[in-house]
Parts: C-alpha cells; sequence; structure tokens
C-alpha cells in the first residue's frame, strides 16, 4: 500500500509539473502519461493539493484558463473537420 501512494503522489507531481511546463490541458497530459483523463484530472484536482499547495494554485490557474478556452478550441476543430483540415 505505501509503494502505490508513493506511486499516485509521484504521478501527482510530476503531472502538474507537465501540465505547468506545457501549458497542456488535462487531455494531453493524459496522453503523454499513459493514463485517462479521468486519472489525471483527479490527480491534479484532488490528490495534489495534499501533496504541494503551490503546484496545486498553478495547475487550477492552467485548468481555470483551458476551460475558457475551450469553447475556442472546439469550434476550430469543428472548423478544421468540415473545411478540409486547413490551419
Amino acid at each position: 500500500m505505501l509503494q502505490e501512494d508513493h506511486a499516485v503522489k509521484e504521478r501527482c507531481l510530476r503531472v502538474a509539473a507537465y501540465m505547468i511546463e506545457k501549458r497542456a490541458t488535462v487531455r494531453q497530459a493524459a496522453g503523454a502519461f499513459g493514463v485517462s483523463k479521468s486519472t489525471v484530472h483527479k490527480d491534479v484536482t484532488e490528490r495534489l493539493c495534499h501533496y504541494s499547495t503551490a503546484l496545486h494554485g498553478q495547475v487550477k490557474e492552467i485548468l481555470k484558463e483551458n476551460k475558457e478556452q475551450r469553447h475556442l478550441r472546439g469550434g476550430e476543430a469543428t472548423r478544421r473537420k468540415y473545411c478540409g483540415k486547413e490551419e
């Protein structure tokens, strides 16, 4: 059990550092670490605050920024889908 807790803590800290460095979305972080979006979200919103309040605050800002921008990314994806994938 102790090793499992350590592994979760390490993953939380590594995912948070990745998201901060890359300004990554939950989906991007999940892909980079080979875990589900749900796992990443739970790691950075619920578990991370127990390990590092500083990282938790920074990730919280990134999540807020991504939430504010998601309608723009969704609209862009739709445009590419119907307009021949032009960039």
